[in-house]
């Protein structure tokens, strides 16, 4: 069936903002590497191209085959897709005369046309190019201008291509939903049928028709995603589904008991596994971050390899993959790339593993998720709680790794995030945690001299964890959880806070 969204990456920052705002619409999306087209394109209906870094005019500039999409399909392209169409199809494209970047307002839309449906002179609509189409091609028509943009959007006659120099994808763009929504369902005819419901009812019925009747070992973390992996798999494979939570040694304050008495209750066949002499032996002495996730990952895949032994004739391991991992550990457009971090449940499994991997939620963005499991009734606790890194506190430990050291920072996360909670403030973060430093400081307790660690606290609020701001938390609450910390937790006599946004800093330190 033709109602998916093909959206081909360029590289640019906003691509992921794309499939997003198509999501919110009920709509199926995904996203490939320009020079990855499928050759397969029967399930999508539409295709969108994203915008880039490159200029259409440089030497590298990316040219993707457009040949089995262009005028059979419709097509959207945006920013750098725009100018690709225009350059290379007799139009010109040449450098601005200022930046055009930031916000600006249509001063003109063409009328009756179903493309600027609801939309009016004087909608607000966020540009980002140094670039601009001079001169259309033959056979397209202005849509919209700006007061500094002629060619804001156009039209190829005959042919359901659009091309707009703007970004519909960010908020800045105040009507950007409407618009997508026009192309995607008034002209591209695609039906609004993605929900949570029929995501569930659609997966369960793949997994039965994938897995039938062999055994699945999943590792379950307590989080989100893996809990919610759970539940669709148990509502698929019921009995044949094994699932393993593993005390890596990193895992909060009590948390390895908390969460086995959480899932008690859920129906889940659940085993815990303490390995944290394992995990932290095998992380003794290592302080470069990539290092100690390659560890983290390595010793997970060993544990389960031995665990599934002990399942007889277990066939699958089932990962919470979700999008944003997918995204983030693979480059964008195919080419080299720098790798902003590696995720410990993405890349497959050892040739030694004779395991098939599962991966249920691997298109879905975290909120998604969240709705996901909320249509299948799980608990708001469990689907409230904070996205927590597989490799736990490791990242969070700048530098080598000691039992003391997680000793410490068990403390320092506790005091923090049972404080969000008590004062109200924990449903109001998307996440946070607590970061031990690499360095002393000199302190003054009882009048003696200290000279102990520093820990850094972190809030960000976010929808999905690729981009995030800082919360600002009240000074009162810092005040109070900077004074338990120091207080409560030998070691630590300085206690500061992260007020950095993601981009350009990450969510984690390592």
């Amino acid at each position: 069936m033709q109602n998916n969204v093909l959206i081909l990456d360029f590289g640019s920052q906003y691509t992921q903002l794309i499939a997003r705002r198509v999501r919110e619409l009920n709509i199926f999306c995904e996203i490939k590497p320009y020079n990855k087209v499928p050759k397969d394109l029967s399930s999508f209906g539409a295709v969108i191209l994203s915008g880039s870094p490159f200029s259409v005019r440089a030497d590298d500039a990316p040219h993707p085959d457009l040949s089995g999409i262009r005028g059979k399909m419709p097509l959207l392209a945006v920013c750098y897709g725009a100018q690709y169409l225009a350059h290379f199809h007799g139009g010109n494209v040449a450098p601005s005369n200022t930046r055009e970047y930031g916000r600006a307002n249509l001063s003109y839309i063409k009328g009756e046309e179903a493309f600027f449906h609801s939309i009016s002179e004087g909608s607000q609509v966020w540009m980002s190019h140094s670039d601009t189409i001079q001169k259309l091609p033959e056979n397209a028509v202005v849509l919209a201008s700006t007061n500094d943009v002629e060619n804001a959007a156009y039209k190829i006659k005959n042919e359901n291509t659009y091309g707009i120099q703007f970004h519909p994808e960010v908020y800045h763009t105040t009507d950007g939903k409407t618009l997508l929504e026009n192309f995607l369902v008034n002209i591209a005819g695609l039906k609004q049928t993605w929900t949570p419901d029929a995501f569930v009812e659609t997966t369960v019925a793949e997994l039965k028709k994938k897995i039938g009747t062999d055994k699945v070992i999943l590792g379950l973390s307590g989080g989100v995603d893996s809990t919610v992996a759970a539940v669709l798999l148990h509502k698929a494979i019921g009995k044949h589904l094994h699932c393993i939570f593993v005390n890596n040694g990193l895992l909060r304050k009590n948390e390895f008991e908390d969460v086995l008495k959480q899932y008690e209750g859920m129906g889940l066949n659940v085993k815990g596994v303490d390995a944290s002499a394992r995990f932290l032996d095998a992380l003794a002495g290592e302080s470069d971050p990539e290092k100690k996730r390659k560890i983290i990952g390595r010793v997970f895949v060993e544990v389960f390899d031995d665990e599934s032994h002990l399942v007889e004739d277990a066939k699958w391991l089932a990962q919470g993959t979700i999008y944003p991992d997918v995204i983030e550990s693979v480059s964008a457009t195919g080419g080299p790339s720098a790798t902003i971090k590696s995720h410990h449940n993405v890349g497959g499994l050892p040739d030694f593993m004779k395991l098939k991997v599962v991966e249920p939620l691997k298109m879905l963005f975290k909120d998604e998720v969240r709705r996901v499991g909320a249509s299948m009734a799980i608990s708001d606790d469990r689907l409230g709680r904070h996205p927590f890194p597989g490799p736990g506190l490791a990242i969070r430990i700048l530098g080598d790794i000691t039992r003391e050291k997680v000793a410490i920072l068990q403390e320092v996360d506790a005091i923090f995030i049972d404080g969000l909670r008590d004062w109200g403030l924990y449903d109001s973060v998307w996440q946070a945690g607590a970061m031990l430093l690499p360095v002393n400081s000199v302190g003054v307790m009882g009048d003696e001299r200290t000279y102990e660690k520093c820990v850094a606290l972190r809030a960000v609020e976010s929808t999905d964890g690729m981009t995030a701001d800082w919360v600002n938390l009240p000074y009162e609450f810092l005040q109070k959880t900077s004074n338990d910390i120091i207080n409560k937790v030998p070691g630590v006599n300085r206690v500061v806070y992260d007020i950095s946004s993601k981009p350009p800093a990450t969510i984690e330190w390592e």
